[in-house]
């Protein structure tokens, strides 16, 4: 009789070890994580009229976080371009630009607290694989925020090359949710 309380109560205190290991090794609740959104929009390459498809069908990701009274945001491009674009290498884009921006949220237009021009979005476009596909990520945007809610939103702008227009109006994405 002794020895099968002495089993239980070591199955019993062993539980409350397992459990309390369990506990110092979870992850706190309150840790801070990305809150997303995609988008998609198709963009047509106004310098090429041939029988070939030309659309760049773009997905951006943006993403927000806040960690105490910073605001994190950054942004992740795919595109599936055309599988001609490979052809075409550095000639596609004069330039091509993915503008990353911290708003505040507020009742009516966001205001941009933070803004950065990410330009490496032009050679990554330009050197595609071989069926026109690839990434680009930005940099993260910090900003000391506060008190408030904030998201991150952002744009594509493009300058085809050869139409002499420079950059053509922006390719908007949905913003992400606010944290």
């Amino acid at each position: 009789m002794h020895a099968l309380k002495r089993s239980t109560s070591a199955v019993l205190i062993l539980a409350a070890l397992a459990g309390t290991a369990a506990l110092a090794t979870a992850t706190p609740a309150s840790a801070a994580s990305y809150h997303c959104k995609t988008s998609s929009h198709s963009v047509d390459d106004p310098s090429y009229n041939g029988p070939d498809s030309d659309n760049w069908d773009f997905d951006v990701t943006l993403c927000a976080m806040r960690s105490g009274a910073t605001i994190y945001t950054t942004a992740t491009v795919y595109w599936d371009g055309p599988y001609t674009a490979k052809n075409r290498s550095t000639y596609t884009f004069n330039k091509a630009k993915f503008q990353l921006q911290t708003k505040r949220s507020v009742s009516g237009t966001d205001p941009v607290v933070k803004s950065g021009a990410y330009t490496g979005l032009e050679y990554a476009l330009e050197h595609s694989s071989g069926y026109g596909n690839g990434s680009y990520s930005t940099g993260t945007l910090k900003y000391p925020a506060g008190s408030g809610r904030y998201l991150a939103d952002g744009y594509i702008q493009l300058d085809w090359s050869g139409d002499g227009k420079g950059y053509r109006s922006p390719v908007l994405f949905t913003a992400s949710p606010v944290v």
